[in-house]
């Protein structure tokens, strides 16, 4: 405001127009608009003392005192409490008044006006929250930089254990757990998490662009991380992540992070932790604490400012609960299986080189190939130490594989003949488990299917003859040398034993033709 005291003394005291425009920092029209009222009101320095300025404004006019009581003042708590609705905004609010002024033959304020009232009002009344953030709109999260050691009882080795930290900008109200790692599982569980601890569902979830959350944030597009984009369908939420390099973005959660850092980390800096479970509970004791403790400036605490002004703003949890998944692009190798990290699950082995997509959750693993469902087992939580395999996966000589019984081959060894068998058995026999000589049962079927039963019962009498310990290597060559390959194809003896041809020799006819001639 003008400083109209301070015109007329200048004034007094002999100062020109320049000089006291000069002085006051204001135009010389003003100036020399106040001098020209003063003379037509006859209003001289000195005045009455302790004359306010505000006062001598109302006497030098009149007219814009009358003005003022025609504008209609805006109901601030109205607005406050419209605010808090979906898409409502000050322009919304600010047309609705001018309709009510029109109607009411008031003169409305201008927008710059309307909305320094209302933030003026909501200042004084602590109402400041809802000037940027509505109730229930978003959920900010992220990890604390800090950790809480935890101790082996056992060994002594101390290992770390990270906070996730998630805060509701309009109340600030904010949910805290305690979780052995940063990896993705954690990550969508404590998420969960919070939205049982409140009872509701946000609108938007802003995290940060870490790998867990997010694939790809840049200029021009952003990749959600395929299983966290499967927990926002869930809840029906949306994922709006922040600016690369942008903390701001989320600055309730990066004033969270600091908060209860000192709240809780540095609170509990002196106890020793055996366990995380112990751990756990502590960090959750100290949350109850934190919410439940007063604002200095406002009534209530963190709490009730909930209950009471954003709970009911906050969309239902799901009727189903939601059961994280990880995801994870792999190649099938040749052994045509996938693993979860821990066990591996076959697939359908003509996928042999393809890349699939598999989805592991608590109880199950799925695999994908394009968007259609190829294979889906039980989650094993055991290591084992063979694949959990389905037999329609294998091909056939692998499925007739698992087909295969100590019995099996003792009942086709007995139809070969006695040393067949005594093979078979030294195979079945000769490990710690019968399955360990399946494979060399199996090649010497294949030879039979490939020789007469006489000729394997040959290899293996001939191969017990000169070893204890026969072998299926040993087998194959016998079974390929020509000399049991004729007693094979004539296993009785003849009657005229064949002539081997032992090189070039002299007959008989040679030498009597050499004793005629002499």
């Amino acid at each position: 405001m003008v400083d109209y005291r301070e015109i007329l003394r200048l004034r007094s005291l002999g100062n020109n127009i320049t000089q006291i425009a000069s002085a006051i920092h204001s135009s010389r029209h003003t100036v020399r608009d106040v001098e020209k009222l003063a003379d037509e009101k006859g209003i001289r320095w000195s005045l009455e003392e302790g004359l306010p300025n505000q006062r001598l404004y109302e006497l030098l006019y009149p007219e814009r005192l009358y003005k003022a009581k025609v504008y209609m003042e805006p109901d601030c708590a109205y607005i406050h409490a419209e605010l808090a609705k979906k898409s409502v905004n000050l322009t919304l609010l600010h047309n609705e008044y001018k309709v009510k002024c029109a109607d009411a033959g008031r003169v409305p304020y201008q927008y710059s006006q309307f909305c320094d009232i209302y933030r003026a009002w909501a200042k004084r009344s602590k109402a400041t929250m809802r000037i940027h953030h509505k109730p229930g709109d978003a959920m900010e999260v992220d990890w604390a930089g800090g950790t809480l050691p935890i101790t082996d009882p056992v060994t002594g080795i101390v290992d770390p254990a990270y906070l996730f930290v998630a805060v509701l900008p309009c109340s600030c109200y904010p949910y805290v757990e305690l979780c052995g790692d940063m990896k993705q599982e954690n990550w969508l569980l404590c998420h969960v998490h919070t939205f049982e601890y409140y009872d509701g569902v946000p609108r938007l979830l802003i995290p940060d662009n870490l790998k867990t959350g997010v694939t790809k944030n840049t200029r021009l597009d952003t990749i959600i991380n395929r299983s966290y984009a499967e927990l926002a369908d869930h809840y029906g939420i949306a994922i709006v992540p922040t600016r690369v390099k942008a903390p701001r973005d989320k600055s309730h959660a990066e004033g969270t992070v600091s908060y209860v850092s000192t709240w809780i980390l540095a609170a509990l800096r002196n106890e020793t932790f055996f366990s995380l479970a112990e751990a756990k509970e502590a960090v959750a004791k100290k949350l109850e604490e934190l919410n439940g403790y007063p604002f200095k400036k406002r009534e209530g605490n963190r709490r009730e400012a909930y209950l009471l002004e954003e709970k009911e703003f906050m969309q239902p949890l799901p009727a189903n609960p939601y059961e994280p998944s990880t995801w994870s692009e792999q190649t099938i190798l040749l052994d045509y299986t996938v693993t979860d990290g821990l066990n591996k699950y076959s697939v359908p082995y003509d996928l042999i080189g393809e890349s699939v997509s598999v989805r592991v959750t608590r109880d199950t693993v799925e695999v994908f190939f394009g968007n259609n469902r190829i294979a889906v087992h039980p989650r094993e939580h055991k290591r084992k130490h063979d694949p959990i395999t389905v037999p329609a996966h294998m091909p056939e000589n692998h499925r007739q594989y698992l087909t295969y019984t100590k019995e099996d081959f003792l009942s086709w060894a007995e139809t070969a003949g006695p040393n067949t068998e005594k093979v078979i058995r030294f195979f079945l026999e000769s490990g710690r488990a019968p399955e360990q000589g399946f494979k060399s049962c199996v090649s010497l079927k294949k030879y039979a299917e490939r020789y007469r039963k006489e000729r394997i019962e040959e290899a293996c009498r001939q191969i017990l003859t000169f070893s204890g310990d026969p072998s299926i290597r040993g087998l194959g060559i016998l079974l390929k040398s020509p000399v049991i390959g004729n007693r094979a194809a004539n296993p009785l003896p003849s009657a005229k034993p064949s002539r081997r041809s032992r090189g070039i020799t002299r007959g008989a006819d040679q030498f009597r033709k050499r004793g005629d001639e002499q």
